[in-house]
């Protein structure tokens, strides 16, 4: 059977932890019976040997698959497009993609609000999670339940054709434990009050295509600055895409790729203007994916 995964980018500047959206930008696997388990894996990783001897994906599978009663072996076939550790969320399409595939090789059909509450087990906060798994621009937080539990508590919306993503990729990659080490351990009252209607005003503006408020709506006091100065050329490559029409520049989740939105009738122009002045980098165009993880046909 074949399933794929989108990546994300979250926070979008001022919603941190909290923000994300779905980009079409897949990876594709497929999982089959077989006498012995294998693993595969082309594009992203496809040289890591790690990746195969004790790889993520088939160890979430297979301790949700025995926990729902399946004993059957596997063979893995992955094709990686999202790059690892540039803040597109290939930890998240990992886990999402794991906990769905094994809900649907176990026989049961994969209830996509259940499993973000599963997930939280292996990612803590859900603003990545969330979007991999529904598609979509999504605001979530997490609330904890009756039994002390947390439950991921989400808004989605879906995005329209008239804008695009043009992502901005490092060769270096940016580990987002050592990223949130780099945080302030306090902030003050306006630091918060700035980001808080920033986010409030950019999940309006991304519900009712106000595209011309997520300038200023995606400015962010709490973690970019710090983030980013530990790979400087991030401003300029930040500022470069504002000056070049981008209607919102922001660190993709923890970095190191930086996340700008577009008309879509620019989206080339735009493309073409960050591959001329950052050639170094890896700059995709990518429109928005409103499905979320899904099983793909033949």
């Amino acid at each position: 059977m074949n399933f794929s995964v989108p990546a994300t980018s979250a926070n979008l500047g001022p919603g941190f932890d909290c923000l994300g959206i779905s980009l079409g930008f897949r990876n594709y696997f497929s999982i089959n019976e077989a006498k012995e388990q294998s693993v595969t894996i082309s594009g992203e990783g496809q040289a890591n040997p790690h990746f195969t001897q004790d790889n993520t994906f088939v160890r979430i599978f297979t301790q949700t698959y025995k926990r729902l009663g399946g004993t059957a072996q596997f063979q893995f076939v992955f094709h990686n497009n999202i790059p690892v550790a540039r803040g597109m969320g290939s930890s998240s399409a990992i886990i999402i993609g794991a906990l769905f595939s094994a809900f649907k090789m176990a026989g049961q059909i994969p209830n996509k609000r259940d499993l973000l509450n599963i997930a939280l087990h292996y990612e803590n906060h859900p603003d990545n999670i969330t979007p991999a798994t529904m598609g979509g621009f999504n605001a979530s937080f997490l609330k904890i339940n009756r039994n002390g539990k947390p439950n991921v508590v989400y808004l989605r919306q879906s995005m329209p054709k008239n804008v695009k993503s043009v992502m901005v990729i490092p060769q270096q990659p940016m580990s987002t434990k050592k990223s949130r080490g780099v945080l302030p351990k306090t902030y003050s009252v306006q630091d918060c009050v700035f980001n808080l209607s920033r986010s409030s005003v950019l999940s309006l503006a991304f519900s009712m295509q106000r595209w011309d408020l997520l300038r200023e709506s995606s400015l962010d006091r709490l973690h970019e600055q710090a983030r980013m100065e530990t790979f400087p050329i991030l401003f300029q490559i930040q500022k470069f895409a504002l000056n070049s029409g981008a209607l919102m520049s922001t660190l993709s989740g923890s970095g190191s790729s930086i996340f700008n939105l577009c008309h879509s009738d620019d989206a080339k122009r735009l493309t073409k203007q960050l591959i001329a002045k950052f050639p170094k980098f890896r700059i995709l165009a990518l429109d928005f994916d409103n499905d979320g993880v899904k099983i793909e046909k033949g």
